[in-house]
């Protein structure tokens, strides 16, 4: 689905924050309130949800943080107020309702890594060579053109090589996924 974000890219907030060469990695947490979230009364994710990506993953200017969508502002169901947009990684990565950004010099656990690690790899790349283990990745449907359509071909990184393939050179993608 194509979704028209409107927000702004990560680095600009985090170069005001002048990270040193130490910060390696950037961690994201979600707010947690069952009140508000009544999904986090059931113990199906350990609570609150946390997401991380590397120095040069947030600083991309891909890499934004929404504030609406459609020329709105952001709803709470898709993640209000704020919502990382990492267009070329599978939707997962893209924690809603941030509510603390962090910088750290190791790597961050994250939510789905820690729940079921053989299934959903820190980096979350979209590579439709590597199968998510009860499913393939190869194809996909398009949102919107109806159940019964016929799958497209999953390109890599999701159609953005061109512009983010160079930040995982060298990097074996089959087993960092």
């Amino acid at each position: 689905m194509v979704v028209p974000w409107v927000g702004f890219p990560l680095g600009d907030l985090l170069k005001r924050f002048k990270p040193t060469s130490r910060a390696a990695y950037v961690a994201f947490e979600t707010l947690v309130d069952p009140e508000q979230m009544p999904g986090q009364r059931r113990a199906v994710l350990d609570w609150p949800y946390r997401e991380g990506l590397r120095m040069d993953e947030a600083m991309h200017p891909l890499t934004i943080l929404a504030t609406g969508l459609y020329g709105e502002l952001l709803p709470n169901q898709n993640g209000a107020p704020l919502r990382l947009v990492v267009p070329w990684k599978y939707g997962f990565k893209s924690i809603k309702s941030i509510v603390r950004i962090s910088f750290t010099r190791d790597l961050p656990t994250t939510t789905w890594w820690k729940s079921a690690p053989h299934e959903y790899g820190f980096y979350a790349n979209v590579n439709p060579k590597v199968d998510h283990p009860r499913w393939s990745q190869a194809r996909h449907r398009v949102i919107g053109e109806g159940l019964f359509s016929s799958k497209h071909e999953t390109l890599m990184f999701n159609g953005y090589a061109d512009e983010v393939a160079g930040l995982y050179r060298g990097m074996d993608l089959t087993r960092l996924y």
